[in-house]
């Protein structure tokens, strides 16, 4: 995805997404950050971890967010154990981004989880 291309729609951000994170042998967290018109300003792997985790700091996508003077983002991050469905802690971390993006009036567009051939959207869930 090259920088201020637009997001046509939601299958598109999940191939890219899905191409940048299968086949990781950690956790990656990759946030997207958008323009007003939704066009992407830059795509970063903020955080990576282990196998099963990664620590985020909601604090750093916010600097990165303001930096580029991003109004919006799609956050994401993989399960190298192939299942998508998010963890309590996957939850509570989207919460805490949405809370601390909202002080500074960025919008959190969506958290996909991806897996080995599967994903899950919040916003598609009804959970963003």
């Amino acid at each position: 995805m090259n920088e201020e291309s637009a997001l046509l729609s939601p299958e598109m951000t999940r191939e890219f997404l899905q191409s940048q994170l299968t086949g990781e042998e950690r956790e990656i967290f990759l946030v997207i950050f958008l323009d007003a018109q939704h066009r992407v300003l830059q795509h970063s792997r903020l955080f990576s971890g282990t196998l099963n985790h990664v620590e985020v700091h909601p604090r750093e996508i916010v600097r990165e967010a303001i930096k580029l003077n991003a109004s919006a983002v799609i956050l994401a991050h993989n399960h190298p154990s192939g299942c998508a469905e998010p963890s309590k802690a996957d939850k509570l971390i989207t919460e805490r981004v949405i809370k601390c993006c909202q002080f500074m009036d960025i919008r959190v567009l969506d958290h996909l989880i991806i897996g080995r051939g599967e994903y899950v959207s919040f916003a598609e869930r009804g959970w963003i």
